[in-house]
């Protein structure tokens, strides 16, 4: 037994050999029973000194790669950097095909600076305590920026907030109650699994929208709140109030008000905006208005940001072929709500029926099916720029619009995923997952011994330490808003990728692109086109 006596030491052959022979003694077995379970004895010991080099192995590996993570290898800097201003395609898109053009005004034809969270959230926390009977200590609440990032989900029934991802699974890092983080245990305590499945989704309110930063941070923060204080509540009524104070002070008017009294303070001015709808014009396309927000509104807003444009703030709506506010979306979409002509001078409403949209008119209310009418605008031809993927692009696209999402973190998240220090934690991270992968295929026939664990602890640690640099790069609560702290697409992403034949961070990134362009989605797609993945190789010699 040459082979054997290789794999054995003396002392564990002699015990094989005298723990079979007892056996033999006692239970009376043959010889061909003695040399079954001689061989399947010698078998096991076989395994578990080729697991022991297996598991030795990958210790090398991890020990060589530990070596390797001390310097960035070169050929990380030379991979190509993503276009933070690039349109990114989930569908084939032939522009020259498209004729007509559609935008929402907030967050897309509208850029805010970040002074707009604070005043919706100022404003809505006034409401709850003034007029919703909230306690007054509320008032000291100050919106956090660094907290809440856009595509949360937040669950009534339990008071959650909750990052998901692509298959809606939660985020271990990424559930919140109030303003604290759950760990893992208490994840499952209170869902009894990490997977809550896209049935359990549905039943969530999906934070979508660029507005949802003030109403997730007042959420938690009232929770929070009546945590610390001890106080009984409900978690339905809190998102139940917050999002009633938040809807008030956009119906009520008392944002708009705050925007146009200061619009230095909240408005970015565009002439960019003003030189893509013009070359649209120039070529011939056919362009509409479509928003919530009443008109006095988006007229100060376009005004203001357009006046430095070659004195083009009183002339915007010649731009527009179409120009319809508080549509009501997304009902705008499956009602049949007739359409109103509004008179700017008086403010009021016409009660004749309308049947065509006349130039130098603004439109209110309607819908889909009646607008689709008028225009005789087909499905396909049309596109619908739009940052809120419920609101705006779900109907859209169901409709047979094309959509573009407007994504306006898209351009900063994209600047962090090309800097050196995220690809190298990002490839550091794949390697580890690679060496994970090996240690759990190999079947360890034997009591895990000290080295064992202490390579299995080693890399999760590693593993760990790769995600908390990733994670603080973009969101130190909850991330990145595309991608998990594992790297891979987050719910958000999913219902871009749902919603959005293409997405880009702001409507005159078209200009970089020819009118007449063909958008294709990469070959090379995992799931969101602008990811890149980096290879682990790049880490070998």
């Amino acid at each position: 037994m040459p082979s054997i006596r290789r794999l054995l030491p003396l002392s564990s052959f002699s015990k094989t050999f005298s723990i079979l022979h007892a056996s033999i003694l006692s239970e009376g077995f043959g010889f061909g029973q003695f040399q079954r379970n001689f061989n399947a004895t010698v078998a096991s010991a076989e395994s578990f000194f080729e697991d022991e080099d297996e598991i030795d192995k990958i210790r090398r590996e991890f020990d060589a790669a530990k070596q390797s993570f001390l310097n960035i290898p070169s050929a990380l800097k030379q991979m190509p950097k993503m276009n933070p201003e690039g349109i990114y395609v989930n569908k084939n898109l032939r522009l020259e095909n498209i004729q007509v053009y559609g935008f929402d005004y907030d967050y897309t034809l509208a850029h805010y600076s970040a002074n707009l969270q604070s005043l919706i959230y100022d404003l809505a926390k006034e409401h709850i305590v003034n007029e919703l009977k909230y306690p007054e200590s509320c008032l000291q609440f100050k919106y956090d920026p660094t907290f809440p990032i856009r595509g949360l989900y937040y669950d009534r029934q339990k008071g959650c907030l909750l990052k998901l991802d692509f298959f809606g699974s939660i985020e271990p890092d990424g559930c919140f109650f109030g303003r604290c983080k759950l760990n893992r245990d208490e994840i499952k305590e209170i869902y009894g699994t990490r997977h809550i499945g896209r049935d359990q989704v549905r039943g969530l309110v999906g934070l979508m929208d660029f507005f949802c930063f003030s109403e997730a941070c007042l959420i938690a923060d009232i929770v929070q709140h009546f945590v610390d204080a001890k106080l009984d509540f409900d978690a339905s009524y809190v998102y139940q109030d917050v999002n009633h104070a938040i809807q008030h002070v956009h119906h009520s008017g008392l944002v708009h008000r705050g925007i146009l009294i200061d619009p230095q303070r909240y408005l970015v001015k565009n002439g960019q905006v003003l030189r893509f709808l013009r070359m649209l014009r120039e070529k011939g396309k056919k362009l509409f208005l479509l928003t919530n927000s009443p008109y006095y509104f988006v007229d100060g807003g376009m005004r203001f940001m357009l006046e430095d444009s070659s004195g083009s703030g009183d002339s915007w709506r010649e731009l527009f072929d179409v120009v319809i506010a508080q549509a009501n979306k997304p009902k705008f979409y499956t009602s049949e709500h007739p359409f109103r002509c509004y008179d700017i001078e008086k403010d009021t409403l016409a009660f004749s029926k309308v049947e065509a949209f006349l130039p130098d008119r603004i439109y209110y209310h309607g819908c889909l099916k009646s607008f689709l009418e008028i225009t005789k605008w087909n499905g396909p031809e049309v596109i619908y720029f739009g940052d809120h993927l419920f609101s705006d692009l779900r109907g859209p696209s169901k409709a047979g619009w094309r959509t573009a999402a407007i994504i306006h973190e898209l351009e900063n998240e994209i600047l962090i995923q090309n800097e050196d220090k995220y690809r190298f934690q990002q490839a550091k991270f794949h390697i580890i997952q690679e060496l994970l992968g090996k240690f759990h295929a190999t079947p360890v026939n034997c009591l895990r011994g000290e080295a064992y664990h202490t390579l299995l602890n080693e890399l999760n640690e590693e593993r760990q330490r790769a995600r908390s640099v990733m994670k603080s790069m973009f969101n130190s609560s909850f991330g990145a808003t595309f991608l998990t702290d594992t790297g891979q697409e987050s719910a958000f992403a999913y219902n871009i990728h749902q919603y959005a034949d293409v997405y880009t961070s702001k409507p005159e990134n078209f200009l970089l692109y020819s009118p007449e362009a063909w958008l294709h989605v990469p070959f090379d797609i995992k799931i969101m086109p602008h990811h890149v993945k980096v290879p682990s190789g790049l880490f070998k010699t």
